[in-house]
């Protein structure tokens, strides 16, 4: 369907979820969201062949099921405008901090991140070859991305921006995935570890008065953490600062938990300043039931205090069938979630199952 995180989905298969019996929604602390006020989103990587009158019928569907906004991940009008008439929103999903285009590799190989022993993402990509992560203490690198989100936004048919891979580089993979990649990361391995370059080394000894180089367990420092932690909230701030300039809203896709962000990829949403937020909470990259959707979505909601809503990404593939499906969603609604966000294809049944999710 796209090209969006191909890496994961190579070891990601159907039917990984445990099965959940009818009705095995967990009560929680936390009020679920009024039906009127919910609002359901898709991912979508735009089909240039699509014709006109199927993407019609396609987003009436959408809206019919509660679909209320599309992340198309590329540019397309058509798509984006036949969208606004069947009265949905149409935001473009942009690729943030992993940027692999050729003519930025070529220009600035110094803007990529370095890994704890060195090797710079630019010629060594860790994982997978699209996995080039930019520094983000650099100020040449935020202003790139201010201009790139600029350029999306001064469009009249896009509706608003949303940021993926605004983190850094997987320090740790979600479990299921060590096996595919024969890695044991039970620690934090070194050649994973960014960004270790000498703006954010210089940085960070301004910050803290101390040489990281000098810490004899870098992977264990707290401050060396919250520096990081600070540099990717500081990158989304300021391209919040461009969004509201455009009166557009903001919003990312982020891993599933506050704390499993920080652990695995040093990102610390909960202090973004977003319109709305999307934790991938893709329970088979985690080996877990789909009752962890609703576990998740408690954590999230519980740690965002209200600041801005929380739509529960769900990937497909991870569920058997269509009551699954059903029930994930049902998990998440009830424990705060203001939508779902879906990933994955979007059938009939799948939207058969949005539609009739209840609380």
């Amino acid at each position: 369907m796209t090209s969006r995180r191909d890496f994961v989905k190579k070891s990601v298969l159907a039917g990984l979820a445990s099965a959940v019996p009818a009705g095995a929604v967990s009560a929680t602390d936390n009020d679920p969201v009024k039906t009127s006020s919910r609002k359901h989103w898709v991912w979508i990587n735009p089909n240039a062949a699509d014709k006109d009158a199927d993407l019609v019928a396609r987003y009436r569907q959408y809206y019919e099921a509660g679909i209320r906004a599309i992340f198309f991940e590329a540019d397309s009008e058509k798509h984006y405008r036949i969208a606004k008439s069947q009265k949905l929103e149409a935001h473009r999903w942009m690729w943030t901090m992993n940027r692999g285009e050729k003519s930025l590799l070529s220009a600035h190989p110094e803007w990529y991140s370095r890994n704890r022993k060195g090797e710079s993402c630019a010629d060594k990509p860790p994982y997978v070859n699209y996995y080039r992560w930019l520094c983000p203490s650099r100020e040449e690198v935020k202003q790139y991305l201010e201009a790139d989100v600029k350029s999306i936004l001064a469009k009249d048919y896009v509706d608003g921006i949303h940021l993926d891979y605004v983190r850094f580089c997987d320090v740790i993979l979600p479990v299921n995935l060590w096996a595919n990649y024969k890695l044991d990361q039970t620690k934090e391995l070194p050649e994973y570890d960014y960004c270790y370059c000498e703006v954010c080394r210089a940085g960070f000894k301004e910050w803290r008065g101390e040489d990281i180089s000098a810490i004899q367990y870098p992977e264990a420092s707290l401050s060396w953490r919250l520096f990081r932690y600070q540099a990717i909230t500081n990158v989304v701030n300021r391209l919040a600062k461009v969004a509201n300039s455009y009166k557009k809203p903001i919003t990312a896709a982020v891993f599933p938990t506050p704390e499993v962000a920080r652990r695995n990829v040093r990102q610390d949403w909960v202090n973004w300043n977003l319109d709305g937020v999307c934790p991938m909470i893709y329970h088979g990259f985690y080996k877990e039931p789909v009752a962890w959707i609703g576990d998740a979505v408690h954590e999230g909601v519980n740690a965002l205090h209200g600041k801005y809503p929380l739509y529960a990404g769900i990937y497909l593939p991870d569920f058997k069938n269509p009551q699954e499906v059903k029930q994930g969603i049902e998990y998440a609604l009830k424990n705060g979630a203001a939508g779902v966000s879906i990933f994955g294809n979007v059938t009939p049944e799948v939207l058969y199952a949005l539609k009739t999710a209840t609380v």
